[in-house]
């Protein structure tokens, strides 16, 4: 693979080293001694590759190569355009509903026994917090529902995309004042979607997921101040 296009010394260093996830690197002052690169412009660097998630810095221990994980190299991106007004985040709902609806069938034909009863145990705790007293939104079960749906994809890239997309979800706080009455049919489309995988009725729970991603509200709803009563 030509590694002319990734503009670091410090990530060209790690590729080319075969450095794998939980080993340990050497100082920069070894590696700007290999590469004869300075320890100021390694150090530029490196906080870059932990941005990524690339790389940790842990104390006593020292530079360690972290598993690759795509959502972190695309969670920062989103945020910025979605902060400043340059992307939506409706735009971002649209890239997740796509990948989604196309990878349905290859994700849910993978999953185990165990994920299909993980799936069943996060919708009953679902109900349990929306039905209990206090009322809690099952925003995590939420979360956790979508991704391990798609859990068993040999895709990091997806599957980094979809990560990417709860957290973005969470920061957009979309959903925050939603009523009552939305959490409920959500979750209503959510027991049938898992009932379908259950069930290998894959069409049937692709036609769910569809039809449910037409609830998303495109802006977030605001609470009533006391002038609209």
């Amino acid at each position: 693979m030509r590694l002319n296009k990734l503009d670091s010394n410090f990530l060209r260093y790690l590729v080319e080293s075969q450095v794998a996830p939980g080993e340990r690197l050497p100082t920069l002052t070894q590696i700007g001694q290999e590469l004869g690169v300075s320890v100021g412009k390694l150090r530029e660097q490196l906080e870059i590759a932990r941005s990524l998630g690339l790389v940790s810095v842990r104390p006593r221990v020292g530079i360690v190569r972290e598993p690759f994980d795509f959502s972190q190299a695309v969670l920062a991106g989103v945020l910025f355009g979605l902060g400043s007004g340059e992307a939506h985040f409706k735009q971002f709902s649209d890239l997740r509903q796509a990948i989604e609806v196309n990878f349905w069938d290859t994700a849910v034909r993978n999953l185990t026994p165990d994920d299909k009863q993980k799936l069943q145990q996060l919708v009953d705790k679902a109900w349990t917090r929306l039905k209990g007293n206090p009322i809690h939104v099952p925003n995590e079960e939420h979360r956790q529902l979508h991704l391990t749906i798609f859990s068993r994809l040999d895709n990091p890239f997806v599957k980094g995309m979809l990560a990417a997309y709860w957290d973005a979800y969470e920061a957009s706080e979309l959903t925050r004042f939603s009523p009552y009455s939305y959490w409920l049919e959500v979750w209503s489309y959510h027991e049938r979607i898992v009932a379908a995988i259950v069930a290998d009725e894959f069409d049937e729970g692709l036609a769910l997921l569809a039809a449910h991603f037409d609830l998303l509200p495109t802006q977030p709803e605001l609470p009533i101040s006391n002038n609209d009563r």
